[in-house]
This record gives structure tokens, C-alpha cells and sequence, in this order.
């Protein structure tokens, strides 16, 4: 994978380019764009399993990342010298790897395709190859992983695809004089991928940011001639301008959908994206140890429900031991997210983003005559949404209680009682008098909150650093956090609102939710000279919108009064106490 970090992706939205015997039909301006006939299933999926797995699982650390670089060309300088690296394939015996049980763990997490790194970028290869020697062939293993997982997902009916780096830092012709050498053993690893495994649905190329010698236009053709349906991501086309494509959106003309890495993509329903994510709670995509982690419930399904509202696919990675088992706690964790799409996966698998754009309340699906309301922010006690041009004929809480909508001509207002609000995601499905691909895409107003770019001040800031201070944490974005210290357990971030106002409501959206740093808080508002609570918690989550009896202040603070270890938070939120109804 590309480990380029904390990139601002700013999505522009611009016709796909598609293939002249794929043209679909035209759509209205800003509705969803059919896909291809091709990529139908892939639309449909949202969501698969990626993995990143080989010899380097034996040292717990970075595929191909953590290997010493001996190509200046190449950017990897990682801790691992050269000559263990490369070696370990001797000790790589994965004796318990059942292709059939990973496909049915990726079955009952939910999940419609699989996608492994059959070629990373260290140039081991996950099969029986006469290309090269470095081979999974050569291993004391000695069996062909990608011939037994195309059997199983075949046998299971999973879609299935190969990542395949068509960088080699291990080659000692990339990117030299002699690239011409390098490219002839590239072909011909691709050449035994797409002709010996029966149908391969994918092929998921990377990039490190250097200069892309693939021979593009003859390696797209080379794959095409092999599978002709299978759907082929941007990156053979990215790196360096003008030789390549700097810009992670850029699909070019032989390229089916863009990739976000490590980030979910911005709404975009008119060019096809898929966001590559780990479950690693250390962001890592091969498997890290037993000391790992694993992202928590509500990080997993955020990137899920805001992925298709978003309108595009999530590929959530898991690494695989080195006995060629996935993790119990990777395992349970998708297995749960299996849980949750048997109950509601009719508002993700099939559906298209919008046609209300994500925003403070959560997103929108829509499939057919029906829009499905995410509803993840109950700041106010009615959600507010612009005007469509359609009727509602029918509601219906899909979570459970009762769903009241009213429609006027200024919109629409959705309520469910109190008790029947998930935590999670509340999902109200919407039935239309009409198509509700035929509405266009609608930015949703978010109320506005009273600490929005006020003055904020904070007992403690990381390493004093202005990228974590306190006012990211009243911006009003979702990529920027106040954040901590490694080691302070108690720290408070206090708001003065300008004025006296009357307060009732807190939203607050902790970062990193899954490390369960903020034990007990309490909201306190400044009164005659002394704090005094307005409200106390525990165990604070992802995020907590709470009520509580109004108070007229102007100094608020988020004290936080017991933490395991450097809390850090995203955004806090305070609201008049009036509610809506």
C-alpha cells in the first residue's frame, strides 16, 4: 500500500471516463451515473475484504515497508536489513491457512468480494510461478495460496480479485537502464495471474509516488485480452507528473474507480470510488502482532455507512497470521459488521449515495423508490432536510419505534421517540411516489453550533503544537483534533462563547474511540465564579449527544477528570436549549 499520510483529498466531480461500448444511458445533472454493465456487481457489492499477507507476517511488522531499501529508486528504508528480509520465505510455513474458511469469514462479515495481495511490492509472490523462484512454491509450504482461494470463492461464490504491485523493490532492474528486462518478468507474472486462476473479477494495482515504468498502454491491454470483464483500479497511472498522475482521483482512460487510502471519500456519485481501509487499530496492513489491536465496532461501521452514503465501496484489510489464520479479533470484529448488514444490509448492498449529501446528521442511500435516512447526530430532536421533488407515500424506522416525517414544501422533517434512536445509526427508510435516482444530489444545512470558531483554550496541548490545538476542536471539521499529551490522565478544554447564552445540548466526538481513553467527564459551565456541572459521563464513545437542563453561560469546559492516556477530541459541540418539533 501507499503509506502517504494525511492527504487533503478534494474531490472533483467530473464525467468518468468509460469505454466506448459501455456508454450508459444519460442522467440528470448531479444524479447518480449508471455504471458500466462490468462494474454492475461491483457497484452493487460496497463492501469486501482485502488482505495483505506473506513471509513478512513471521516479523509482525509492514509488508514490504519495514524491508532496507536496495533500490534508491524505490522509497521503502525500512528496519528490516535486506538479507533477512528476503530470507524469510524460507521459514514461511502457514499450516492452518484454510482458503475456504477465509471465504466464509469474509461471507458472514457481509462482505461480496475478496482481494489479495498476490505481488506486494516486495516481489513475493502468493503463487506457483515460473517467472520467478521467490515463490510461495519455495517456501517449506509449498502449496499455491491464489490457485486454493480461487477455488473457494468460486466454489462459495465470491467475486475475487488480485492486488498486484507492478512495483518490484526487490528487483534489481526496476527502474534501471534495464527496466526493459524488469518489465518482460512483470508481464509474464501477470500473464500466469489472469490465465491460470479461471475468472478474476479485479486487479488492484498500487503505487509508491515514484516514476511509473509499467509500459501502461501495453500492460492494460495485456490484462484486458486476458479478462476482459474484470475491473482494473486507477493507481497503474499515478505518480510523479508529467510521467504520470499526481491526483489520487485521476482515472484514467483504461481505469475503471479511484482510491482514497485510509481516508472515506468525499461525496461522488457521478465517477466510481472505492476507499482502501485497515482494521488494524495501528493502521496497519499487514499483521502487527499480538499486540495489534483491532479497530473498534463503531470505527468499522462509520467507514461503512459513511462509504456508501458517500456512494462508494469499502475494502477493509485484514492480515492474516503467519500460521495462515486471520486474527480472532479481526475475525469477530467483521463478523459483527456481518451482523448488523443481515439485519440492514438492504440500506448499503445495491444502493446508490444520496440523493441528501453526508453531513452533521449522518447520510442517505437510495435504491429504487426508496431513500434510506442514516441518521447518526440527533442534535436537535427533528432532523431537517431540504425539499425533493417527490412525494412521500410511506415511512418506516427500519431500527425499530416509529418514524413521523412531515413534508412541506420547505422540506422534509424526521423524528423518531428518544428510546427507539440508535446509537450507532438510525435507519428510516423513505417511500417515494417516484425514482429516487432521479433526484439530484442535496447539500443538508447543519444546525450551528454555538462553539463554532470560538475562543478555545486548553489545559494541555501535544507536544504544544498548533496543529492540535484547542480551537481544532471547535472548527467544524471532522479531520482536525484537540489533542493530548501521551501520558496525562485528566485535561479539560474550556470554550468562552463570547456572551452569556443559554445552553441545553452537547455533542462531543472523541478521536480514536477504539483505545477507550476518556473514562469519566463532565460538561461544566462557569457560574458566579465557580464551575459547576451540567452534565457527567462515562466511558465516552465515538460520539455522545446529550440533552440536559438548560444553563445560561458564557465559559463552558469539557473537563475530562479521569483518562487512561492522552485524550484527544475531535470536535465539541454545544447547542441552545430550545428543541425542535
Amino acid at each position: 500500500m501507499n503509506h502517504i499520510r494525511h492527504l487533503i483529498i478534494t474531490l472533483v466531480l467530473t464525467t468518468p471516463v468509460l469505454h466506448a461500448a459501455e456508454t450508459p444511458p444519460a442522467a440528470p445533472p448531479d444524479a447518480p451515473r449508471p455504471y458500466p454493465e462490468r462494474m454492475k456487481w461491483w457497484g452493487e457489492a460496497r463492501f469486501g475484504m482485502f488482505i495483505h499477507w506473506g513471509p513478512v507476517s513471521l516479523k509482525g511488522t509492514e509488508i514490504s515497508w519495514s524491508r532496507a531499501n536496495s533500490n534508491p529508486k524505490c522509497p521503502n528504508r525500512g528496519p528490516i536489513p535486506v538479507e533477512v528480509y528476503d530470507n524469510l520465505f524460507k521459514q514461511f510455513n502457514p499450516t492452518k491457512f484454510d482458503a475456504a474458511q477465509w471465504v466464509s469469514l469474509a461471507k458472514a462479515a457481509g462482505m461480496k468480494y475478496m482481494v489479495l495481495t498476490a505481488k506486494h511490492c516486495d516481489g513475493f509472490l502468493l503463487w506457483d510461478s515460473k517467472a520467478s523462484d521467490y515463490n510461495i512454491m519455495n517456501t517449506p509450504f509449498k502449496r499455491d495460496v491464489c490457485a486454493e482461494l480461487a477455488r473457494a470463492a468460486r466454489e462459495q461464490g465470491m467475486r475475487l480479485g488480485w492486488y498486484f504491485s507492478p512495483m518490484d523493490w526487490r528487483d534489481p532492474d526496476f527502474r534501471t537502464e534495464r527496466n526493459k528486462a524488469f518489465l518482460e518478468r512483470m508481464k509474464t507474472e501477470l500473464r500466469e495471474l489472469l490465465s491460470h486462476y479461471g475468472t478474476i473479477d479485479l486487479l488492484w494495482f498500487d503505487w509508491d509516488s515514484r516514476e511509473p515504468l509499467y509500459d501502461q498502454a501495453e500492460t492494460y491491454k495485456l490484462v484486458k485480452s486476458l479478462q476482459p470483464k474484470i475491473v482494473i483500479n486507477n493507481r497503474l497511472d499515478l505518480g510523479p507528473e508529467p510521467i504520470g498522475h499526481s491526483d489520487w482521483h485521476y482515472i484514467g482512460p483504461e481505469a475503471d474507480y479511484y482510491t482514497p487510502e485510509q481516508i472515506i471519500g468525499g461525496f461522488d456519485v457521478r465517477r466510481p470510488w472505492e476507499s482502501c481501509m485497515t482494521l488494524s487499530s495501528r493502521d496497519q496492513w499487514s499483521w502487527g502482532g499480538p499486540e495489534d489491536g483491532v479497530k473498534s465496532y463503531e470505527a468499522c461501521m462509520d467507514m461503512l455507512i459513511r462509504g456508501a452514503g458517500g456512494d462508494g465501496n469499502i475494502l477493509l484489510n485484514v492480515g492474516p497470521m503467519p500460521t495462515g489464520e486471520i486474527a480472532p479479533d479481526q475475525a469477530n470484529r467483521i463478523k459483527e459488521m456481518g451482523a448488523w448488514l443481515a439485519r440492514y444490509g438492504q440500506s448499503i448492498y445495491g444502493t446508490r449515495g444520496g440523493p441528501f449529501k453526508p453531513g452533521d446528521y449522518g447520510v442517505s442511500t437510495r435504491k429504487g423508490n426508496t431513500i434510506y435516512l442514516h441518521i447518526r447526530d440527533w442534535t436537535t430532536d427533528v432532523v431537517k432536510l431540504p425539499a425533493i421533488p417527490a412525494k412521500v407515500v410511506k415511512s418506516q424506522a427500519l431500527t425499530g419505534g416509529e418514524a413521523v416525517v412531515r413534508q412541506t414544501d420547505a422540506g422534509l422533517e424526521v423524528s423518531v421517540p428518544q428510546g427507539d434512536r440508535q446509537v450507532l445509526d438510525t435507519i428510516v427508510a423513505l417511500e417515494l411516489d417516484s425514482s429516487s435516482l432521479a433526484i439530484p444530489a442535496i447539500e443538508v444545512p447543519a444546525p450551528k453550533s454555538l462553539t463554532t470558531n470560538a475562543k478555545a483554550t486548553a489545559s494541555n496541548v501535544y507536544q504544544n503544537q498548533t496543529e492540535y490545538g484547542a480551537d481544532r476542536a471547535v472548527d467544524g471539521r471532522h479531520d482536525t483534533r484537540w489533542a493530548t499529551d501521551g501520558g496525562v490522565k485528566s485535561a479539560w478544554l474550556e470554550i468562552d462563547l463570547g456572551r452569556p447564552v443559554t445552553i441545553g445540548r452537547a455533542v462531543i466526538k472523541q478521536a480514536f474511540p477504539e483505545l477507550k481513553r476518556v473514562r469519566r467527564f463532565t460538561v461544566d459551565y462557569l457560574q458566579e465564579g465557580q464551575w459547576k456541572p451540567c452534565y457527567q459521563g462515562e466511558n465516552l464513545g465515538a460520539q455522545l449527544a446529550v440533552s440536559f437542563d438548560p444553563v445560561t453561560a458564557q465559559r463552558v469546559r469539557l473537563n475530562i477528570t479521569e483518562a487512561t492516556d492522552g485524550p484527544t477530541i475531535w470536535e465539541f459541540h454545544l447547542f441552545g436549549a430550545a428543541r425542535q418539533r
